[in-house]
């Protein structure tokens, strides 16, 4: 039998005060419908193109990671570039954000490597950020065996922890033992939906177990006035010869979204 139903949409004019509470509370919200589902498999084949194309940046199993798509595909870019997600983003932080970088993160099927519990925000050379946060986009449908993501809700206001490593299980857990014993929340994605998560919440992914690839697009938005931190090196900045302290330029890190309410 075919459902009928029609899939929820949530677009910033629906975005409810209680769903930006809860981003707030928690580190994260699962947002269905943020894009459309034609949309999403129009997207994902051309992120499944542009697999054949451009360097992966990451050198293990858990997935293949292309970065700055909005300046290599024009068909993502339209994506990474959507006003809505912007919107959306800016009103969950509550600050004017730009874009730090986009990113495809492709698990391949049967790949057999989790991404473990990490934050994000360790591996970010910034200064001076109020808020930074992911909206990480399902182009696929994303079942719990095919890598959706699992939170630790809370945990965003963990602070000043050094980047871990996405291979070892234990690595964040050694650094805050206190993590290991919170709720976890797993949150499967139809192709489509969106979860946005601050930079600082503890967040994991499965291996894919299916047959098929999962596709995800991430765009990544920093507070507007954030400035380069002497390190961590990074690919997206290494290139601009900028110096500490500086602010991220509006030509490569474009100021996204509508002035926050």
């Amino acid at each position: 039998m075919t459902s009928t139903t029609e899939h929820p949409r949530t677009s910033p004019g629906t975005l409810t005060d209680e769903q930006v509470a809860r981003y707030r509370r928690d580190g994260f919200v699962h947002l269905p419908g943020v894009v459309s589902r034609p949309d999403a498999a129009r997207w994902a084949k051309a992120a499944l193109a542009a697999r054949e194309r451009l360097a992966d940046h990451h050198s293990g199993a858990a997935f293949t990671q292309l970065l700055q798509l909005w300046r290599h595909d024009e068909e993502l870019r339209e994506l990474t570039l959507h006003p809505g997600l912007a919107a959306i983003a800016t009103r969950l932080a509550g600050v004017p954000l730009r874009l730090w970088h986009d990113q495809l993160l492709i698990k391949e099927p049967h790949n057999g490597a989790a991404t473990e519990f990490h934050q994000d925000q360790p591996y970010w050379p910034h200064t001076g950020s109020r808020h930074a946060l992911s909206a990480w986009v399902a182009l696929v449908d994303v079942p719990a065996e095919r890598g959706c993501m699992t939170f630790i809700p809370g945990s965003q206001r963990l602070t000043g922890l050094r980047a871990q490593d996405l291979t070892d299980r234990d690595d964040l857990m050694n650094l805050a033992p206190e993590l290991r014993f919170r709720p976890r929340v797993t949150v499967p994605l139809r192709a489509g939906d969106c979860t946005f998560h601050d930079s600082r919440l503890a967040h994991t992914a499965t291996p894919n177990h299916t047959d098929d690839p999962r596709v995800a697009h991430v765009v990544i938005y920093v507070d507007a006035d954030t400035r380069l931190a002497p390190e961590p090196a990074h690919p997206v900045t290494e290139p601009l010869g900028l110096a500490p302290g500086d602010r991220l330029p509006d030509a490569h890190f474009p100021r996204l979204g509508p002035a926050p309410r």
